[in-house]
């Protein structure tokens, strides 16, 4: 997320009435997760075992729970919650707020035709040429670009699901981050796609999705994707170019899927996959290699039954 305008590291230090370590006049611009950050932005980070990564990454200014040495070129703002402060950031330039636009006052282009019923947030910007149909909701920061059909029931922008479990309860990251919709994407009745945490949820050019599909937070969806209904993709996954994703798949945050791969229907991907390949199951693995694990299977009563009798 851009904060719109540069701060500096004593800015933010003062905002959050916390001790920092580096120079003061250091530039802050954004504020982002660890999977999308770039120079000028804050990160947080509250374990040690991501201590390291936080720390050398792009990100200038490191919201961190310990003292610690402060890498050259960076900052460091020592916080007794960093996941609370990085909140309060959050919510301090870009405070959530109910909408009351109406579709008379978002930006809508030439030959869109748009039910009367769709409930449109702020910030939204639609292209030429798209159909959305019966109760779809554009909730804050959504851009769709030309020629997008959306069906009845979908949510653009809805929030991340990303919690910090506290013991007694879960706190929420607040989402502050975006939606976009390419050109030509077709988007299925009752499907969710959720706005990114700080960065942008995005739908490639040409990809069309079924009914019943969840895309998480800060993910990006590759061009000429197809996604099948009842597919579930986690949070900050990176999908490639011409990758096909049949019915029920379920994927795992964090990981990225090569272009041009092939998910048959109910496999559960935890890892990242090479692409140009096909692959199933649960846990997932090449087809080939699958297949032969189930014709073992398969065969297991015929060898038990062999053994027994000798």
């Amino acid at each position: 997320m851009n904060l719109g305008k540069t701060f500096t590291l004593l800015d933010i230090a003062s905002l959050l009435d916390s001790p920092f370590k580096g120079d003061q006049n250091l530039a802050v611009t954004g504020i982002n997760e660890i999977h999308r950050v770039e120079q000028g932005d804050i990160v947080f980070v509250d374990h040690p075992k991501y201590y390291d990564k936080a720390l050398n990454c792009s990100a200038s200014v490191v919201l961190i729970n310990k003292e610690v040495e402060v890498p050259q070129g960076k900052g460091i703002i020592i916080c007794d919650d960093p996941f609370r402060s990085f909140n309060f950031i959050l919510s301090y330039f870009n405070p959530f707020i109910f909408s009351e636009v109406q579709q008379e006052q978002a930006e809508i282009g030439s030959g869109t035709k748009i039910h009367p019923s769709v409930s449109i947030g702020r910030n939204v910007k639609i292209g030429n040429n798209c159909l959305i149909f019966p109760n779809v909701t554009l909730l804050d920061d959504v851009t769709i670009k030309d020629n997008v059909i959306i069906q009845s029931g979908t949510v653009l922008g809805s929030f991340g699901f990303y919690y910090k479990n506290r013991g007694t309860h879960f706190d929420r990251l607040n989402s502050n981050g975006a939606v976009l919709i390419e050109k030509n994407v077709e988007i299925g009745a009752n499907c969710t796609i959720d706005k990114g945490v700080t960065a942008v949820t995005t739908i490639g050019e040409g990809t069309k999705i079924d009914n019943l599909v969840q895309i998480g937070h800060d993910t990006v969806i590759g061009k000429k994707c197809l996604i099948a209904a009842q597919a579930g993709i986690a949070g900050c996954v990176e999908v490639g170019d011409e990758v096909t994703i049949w019915g029920q798949v379920g994927i795992a945050s964090g990981i990225s899927i090569g272009d041009k791969t092939i998910l048959y229907a109910q496999s559960g991907v935890g890892k990242t996959l090479e692409g140009n390949k096909t692959y199933l199951g649960s846990p997932v693995d090449e087809s080939r290699a699958k297949f032969k694990e189930m014709a073992m299977i398969r065969r297991l009563p015929e060898l038990f039954s062999k053994f027994s009798k000798e």
